[in-house]
């Protein structure tokens, strides 16, 4: 946004229409579909997303993604989702709610609330990638899927490490590596001990292995991740807002 990109450009809504409607043009020839993600507006005084919204769906975009906060918030404060609400209302084409879902219950609601065509999960996924089949699951059945076995962590957990090492070279895939390892242990038994003590790894090969060990040793003591509480704090302070 200091480049007058992203979100930035809510402030000038002629010029953020005439980029997605270029890019649509750009596309039309091999069929690509367009879609855009925006925020409910740059400020809680200008709010335009459904402006934006109605002017982005006349011009071709195929599917719209809100994010329930203003630029100038950024992730502090609470998601409002009247405004993707009225986003729904306003368009033909599908719209996707985003912004504080952090459980199954959560995505529940707010695809209640929102009449959102579906929801889009992002920092609640870092260091828990199966949220999105304990959603799934929930919005078929209603029932909870047990926590993934501690095992099914392990190997996600050491493949990504191997996968984010290839990518980011020794140096920087070592530090890098450091937040994705405390957000997969953040809630388990010992986790910000070992967090710290990765902090103080410089090599990729040891990193690694720190993480395999204290990862063998949760699976002698349990089979299974502890039933997570990721995401309630949340859902219980924005009560007020879903049931406005």
């Amino acid at each position: 946004c200091n480049k007058w990109a992203g979100s930035a450009l809510m402030q000038d809504e002629a010029l953020a229409v005439s980029i997605a409607a270029a890019v649509v043009e750009a596309c039309a020839p091999r069929n690509v579909p367009v879609t855009l993600k925006m925020r409910t507006g740059w400020c809680q005084q200008h709010k335009n997303a459904v402006q934006l919204a109605r002017q982005f769906e006349a011009v071709g975009i195929q599917m719209l993604t809100v994010h329930g906060r203003t630029r100038e918030q950024g992730y502090k404060g609470q998601a409002e989702y009247d405004t993707i609400a009225a986003v729904k209302a306003a368009v033909r084409v599908p719209v996707v709610a985003n912004g504080d879902i952090a459980s199954p219950e959560k995505a529940r609601d707010v695809l209640a609330y929102t009449g959102a065509d579906a929801i889009m999960v992002g920092r609640a996924a870092q260091g828990r990638p199966w949220i999105f089949r304990e959603i799934g699951h929930f919005l078929a059945t209603g029932e909870h899927l047990a926590p993934p076995l501690v095992a099914e962590v392990r190997r996600l957990l050491l493949d990504h490490l191997q996968d984010h090492y290839q990518l980011y070279g020794e140096g920087t895939g070592v530090r890098s590596a450091r937040k994705h390892i405390a957000w997969y242990v953040r809630q388990l038994p010992g986790g910000e001990d070992f967090r710290q003590h990765i902090n103080t790894i410089d090599d990729c090969q040891t990193q690694w292995q720190a993480v395999a060990d204290y990862l063998d040793a949760l699976g002698q003591r349990m089979d299974r991740l502890p039933a997570t509480t990721a995401g309630k704090d949340a859902d219980a302070q924005e009560q007020e807002g879903l049931a406005a």
